[in-house]
């Protein structure tokens, strides 16, 4: 069995696939009798047979309220695209160990082995709808399109005269969520077995034999003469007696433990940026949030380039901090750090910010 378990800070679900309804109601009904609330449990219908590629799209959106990652989220869309049904459940109330059996025993999909028959089959796997590329996941003998960053940018005219042409600017953020993910079981079973076992022991028997033996002598006064008499002796023999006795002689036990570690994620996000040519009064950048900024009138603003009094680069502008004085960003300092430049150090500022001062003195302080 494949799944997929999300961690937020608000919740805990896990997530599988079934290939046929009747599959997922039977485990929904088992994790009801667990102890889950139906309300905690969440069922997505896929297409019956096979769904046109478009239709891929669709399942996404259906997953777009689950927490998980873009790939997995991909690859589940696939499989209700070709008739899955998929199921997520809450699991903070009820052992994450019982559900997961409850998900094997009723036929969960192995989704690795399941991905690899797609694969075999022709589909292309996750693909980044946000980057343009394919946005089905399946091979159509067509490239994907690659976007043309040189294009020009669609633009939305607003306005009842449409006077008003609006570019809109994108920033992404990162988000960063946990998910679990199964390294396998480990499953300790006990069973009995019979082994032979020999012992020795030492057992005793009696006989008793009779003897005759001829005698001849004189009848003595203690003799009874001639009267009838009986005498007997019994036999005893010891016998073995077999007693077993159960003893424990050794335990074996299964137990987890938790290590926490930090991880660091490293990543991109992307943002637009908007160059914006004024012809009536020369080349400038307008600054805004998510633009490239520089300027030709005076203005300071953020990641414009400061240059030294001998032309040397002493870093980018993070921003202004107060009238008197703006803040180098830390990336592009050389020494990694931020630094305050006071604005009487400023000579003039074109596209670029020009100090009167060379780096020496700028160090010096002075």
């Amino acid at each position: 069995m494949s799944l997929t378990q999300n961690t937020t800070a608000q919740s805990r679900a896990l997530t599988v696939l079934f290939d046929t309804k009747g599959a997922a109601q039977k485990a929904i009904s088992d994790i009801e009798a667990a102890g889950v609330p139906r309300s905690d449990v969440t069922m997505v219908e896929g297409g019956a047979g096979t769904v046109p590629e478009a239709g891929h799209e669709g399942f996404l959106a259906s997953l777009k309220d689950m927490f998980m990652p873009e790939e997995d989220r991909f690859s589940y869309a696939e499989g209700l695209r070709r008739g899955g049904y998929l199921v997520s459940v809450k699991t903070g109330r009820v052992d994450m160990e019982r559900l997961l059996d409850i998900l094997d025993r009723d036929g969960a999909i192995d989704m690795d082995q399941r991905e690899t028959t797609w694969r075999n089959e022709g589909w292309a796997g996750y693909c980044d709808f946000s980057m343009g590329t394919a946005a089905t996941g399946l091979t159509s003998g067509a490239a994907a399109a690659t976007p043309d960053r040189t294009a020009p940018v669609a633009v939305r005219t607003t306005g009842a005269a449409a006077d008003e042409q609006v570019i809109p600017v994108y920033e992404e953020r990162l988000e960063v969520g946990k998910r679990e993910v199964s390294h396998g079981r480990l499953r300790v079973r006990s069973y009995v077995v019979e082994t032979p076992v020999d012992e020795q022991v030492t057992l005793r028997s009696e006989t008793v034999q009779v003897d005759r033996r001829p005698v001849d002598r004189a009848v003595s006064a203690t003799d009874a003469l001639f009267q009838d008499r009986t005498i007997e002796l019994e036999e005893f023999a010891e016998e073995a007696v077999v007693s077993k006795e159960a003893r424990v002689v050794e335990e074996i036990s299964l137990r987890k433990e938790a290590h926490d570690r930090t991880e660091t994620i490293h990543d991109t996000v992307r943002r637009t940026e908007v160059e914006i040519e004024d012809g009536r009064t020369g080349t400038g950048v307008v600054g805004a949030r998510g633009v490239r900024e520089g300027s030709d009138d005076g203005r300071i603003v953020e990641h414009m380039e400061v240059y030294a009094l001998d032309g040397t680069k002493v870093g980018t502008v993070d921003h202004m901090d107060g009238p008197d004085k703006f803040k180098l960003a830390k990336s592009t300092s050389p020494d990694g750090q931020h630094h305050f430049v006071p604005m009487s150090w400023v000579d003039h500022v074109d596209k670029h910010v020009h100090l009167n001062r060379t780096v020496s003195e700028m160090k010096s302080g002075h």
